[in-house]
């Protein structure tokens, strides 16, 4: 008796708009999107304002905010629509 194989399912729930935003951030970014998603935040764009890069991440009602050398601002002053 053969045992057939069975095809590899991708079972990750990541969304393919996702994956476009990550790969716009700089390295420094990833690092501080990754601790941040420890605290339930979820990347949802990318900002490019005068050259320069902030990645816009949420969780609940909360904001953070990440520039390109990686700093984190939990508070920042922008509004969500």
């Amino acid at each position: 008796m053969q045992l057939q194989k069975q095809p590899i399912v991708d079972r990750r729930q990541e969304p393919h708009e996702q994956s476009v935003w990550w790969a716009k951030l700089s390295l420094a970014q990833k690092f501080s999107a990754s601790s941040l998603g420890k605290f339930a935040y979820e990347l949802r764009f990318v900002r490019n304002e005068q050259g320069h890069s902030l990645a816009v991440l949420t969780c609940n009602t909360g904001v953070a905010v990440i520039t390109e050398d990686g700093d984190i601002n939990t508070s920042p002053d922008i509004k969500m629509r």
